[in-house]
């Protein structure tokens, strides 16, 4: 067999999980003697079709396979071009009922991988109730409603949490400056006064540190230090940012879920080698960092301090 030729398409580089999706596919790479192409969309869904169409339509660039994370929606009418073409096909992090009808007709891969997000929610409200107990009130920054993985952590996350626990959502991009936009945007408004947040609880844990930020630039001193002593969690839990947020005190708790792409091409090569469609969906599941009865029992509180 030739070398395996794969493009992976990523959301953007401004988002710690997202580097370690790409660090993911680059070690799979080395492992298996493929060749791997990163290419970022910038959180730009259109920028993503038309870098996507350019490796398509062109047959001097055509991969073995390509291997996509949404910045939208998942994709079907450029996931039916590359199989037209020949080209494998893995969704990433997103569910995509098309694939049943396109694997049918499908002589190579086409399949996906995605991290359990309705568990990775329920973490969440796990730890809330760790943190908080049977009440309170808490600010919660959700990613972009276009992808199902923000609505998923939402349904999970009020699924879980305590009945008495109150939940004011706004809006982020998965990035550091967005969260640090709807803090900095949300504390401009006198209702933000109105209600006595008593955790921060993030989507993931790039918008939690941009909200810590927006919080530690906060002129008055009193009220800058009463905003970074409450819990603040977030997701992902990327060893070397949201653990080691957590470990430096930055966070309180996140939740790891675990690059996906490695995983990807080891499945890719796999069904390649045997000449035969891999499971249609595989999905990994999160982890709580730390482990929710440590947050219970005050193992690893005043993470804010």
């Amino acid at each position: 067999m030739n070398k395996l030729n794969v493009v992976v398409s990523l959301i953007t580089k401004e988002n710690d999980y997202q580097l370690e999706q790409a660090a993911s596919a680059e070690a799979a790479a080395a492992k298996l003697g493929a060749n791997v192409q990163i290419v970022y969309a910038g959180n730009d869904a259109v920028q993503q079709t038309q870098q996507i169409l350019a490796f398509i339509q062109d047959p001097a660039k055509r991969p073995d396979a390509i291997l996509a994370e949404p910045v939208g929606t998942s994709m079907e009418q450029i996931a039916r071009a590359a199989v037209r073409a020949g080209i494998g096909w893995a969704i990433i992090n997103s569910s995509a009922e098309y694939l049943t009808e396109l694997r049918r007709q499908a002589k190579i891969p086409v399949f996906s991988v995605l991290s359990d997000h309705e568990a990775i929610g329920k973490i969440q409200g796990q730890q809330m109730a760790a943190l908080l107990g049977d009440s309170g009130n808490v600010l919660y920054i959700e990613g972009p409603s276009v992808r199902d993985v923000a609505k998923l952590r939402t349904k999970g996350m009020l699924a879980s949490k305590p009945p008495g626990v109150s939940v004011k959502s706004i809006k982020g991009d998965w990035t550091q400056q967005s969260g640090f936009n709807a803090v900095k945007s949300w504390l401009a408004l006198t209702t933000s006064r109105q209600m006595k947040i008593n955790l921060i609880a993030c989507q993931n844990d790039d918008m939690a540190v941009g909200a810590r930020r927006a919080f530690e630039e906060l002129g008055d001193l009193q009220e800058r230090d009463a905003w970074l002593h409450l819990p603040l969690t977030g997701c992902d839990g990327v060893p070397r940012a949201g653990q080691e947020w957590v470990r430096q005190k930055r966070m309180t708790a996140t939740v790891i879920a675990p690059a996906l792409i490695g995983e990807a091409m080891q499945i890719l090569a796999a069904a390649m080698n045997s000449g035969s469609q891999p499971p249609e969906r595989t999905v990994i599941s999160p982890t709580s960092y730390p482990a929710v009865e440590d947050l219970r029992t005050g193992q690893a509180q005043g993470a804010n301090a």
